[in-house]
């Protein structure tokens, strides 16, 4: 099913009967069709943040279907001396057959694909993760179906915005417990409840896993929010996913990682056979490939 869209910044570009294609299609990669669909491709990568999965899993997806990933960092850019991001975009785009952006400013997403002529792809935004939601809903569908109840504890951040959204489109239900004064936007409420989902948060961790199959959770102090550590630590006590907080139910766990053991999750429930968290990464490269192959293939 060829994409409605020409970009991928937010999981509800797509559709739900296109993401469940794009499910599908990873799955089935997955399970071993691996032939090379993006032949003589170029991907290029735009860096502003560091990365491990994003940067790993793009660059080796792409080798896998006979193309080629590019990274562009900070330094590697004249972006990071001065260069409008209309003009590298421009530029950008008549190179390449498509690009992903890791930024800050979700902004600068939308810049970047307003303005280069190709498929630009969020390879995450400070809004917005979309990205991993793919991943995080095919873990799910492998290891608990899809008739699943989601659980988000923890910081109302980018991860959670975009999963909120993905899992209403599949049909998932998801429970958010946050912190008073880092919920979610209510935006993210409204765009789920236009697929049907009623989302109600709380501040109560323990009203939210209440009949979860899965507990998610990411980390308090995402890049750049460094110095909000101490009020944030404060902030989230007893939001930590640990064995206590699990202790009445035998919801798996998952985590989108990098993981600040001993915050927000403890390192004992990590490397439990409670954990999905290493699953979701291998699923990055299997969900992306699939997006890869309906964006820029033929």
């Amino acid at each position: 099913m060829p994409l409605a869209t020409d970009d991928f910044l937010d999981i509800d570009d797509v559709t739900p009967a296109e993401l469940d294609a794009l499910l599908d299609r990873a799955a089935a990669m997955k399970a071993g069709d691996t032939d090379p669909r993006l032949p003589d491709t170029t991907l290029g990568m735009i860096f502003e943040k560091p990365s491990t999965r994003t940067r790993i899993s793009f660059e080796t997806g792409m080798t896998r279907l006979g193309g080629h990933a590019m990274f562009l960092g900070p330094d590697d850019l004249q972006l990071g001396h001065g260069e409008p991001l209309r003009d590298t975009a421009r530029v950008v785009g008549r190179y390449v057959d498509g690009v992903m952006a890791r930024l800050f400013d979700h902004a600068d997403v939308e810049e970047l694909a307003a303005y280069a002529d190709c498929p630009v792809i969020n390879g995450l935004t400070d809004e917005a993760h979309p990205c991993q939601t793919l991943a995080d809903l095919l873990t799910i569908r492998e290891s608990v179906g899809e008739d699943a109840h989601v659980a988000w504890v923890g910081d109302g951040n980018n991860v959670g915005q975009s999963f909120v959204v993905g899992a209403a489109m599949a049909g998932i239900d998801v429970s958010v417990a946050t912190p008073a004064d880092y919920g979610m936007n209510t935006a993210v409420f409204d765009r789920a409840a236009e697929f049907g989902a009623d989302v109600e948060p709380t501040t109560d961790p323990e009203t939210a896993i209440a009949d979860a199959d899965v507990v998610y959770t990411d980390v308090w102090i995402s890049m750049g929010q460094e110095g909000e550590r101490e009020q944030k630590l404060t902030a989230f006590d007893g939001f930590q996913v640990n064995r206590e907080l699990l202790a009445e139910t035998d919801a798996k766990v998952m985590h989108c990682l990098p993981a600040h053991r001993g915050e927000e999750i403890t390192d004992d429930v990590l490397e439990s056979d409670r954990a999905l968290v290493w699953d979701q990464a291998e699923n990055r490269m299997h969900a992306q490939n699939a997006l890869l192959i309906e964006l820029l293939g033929e």
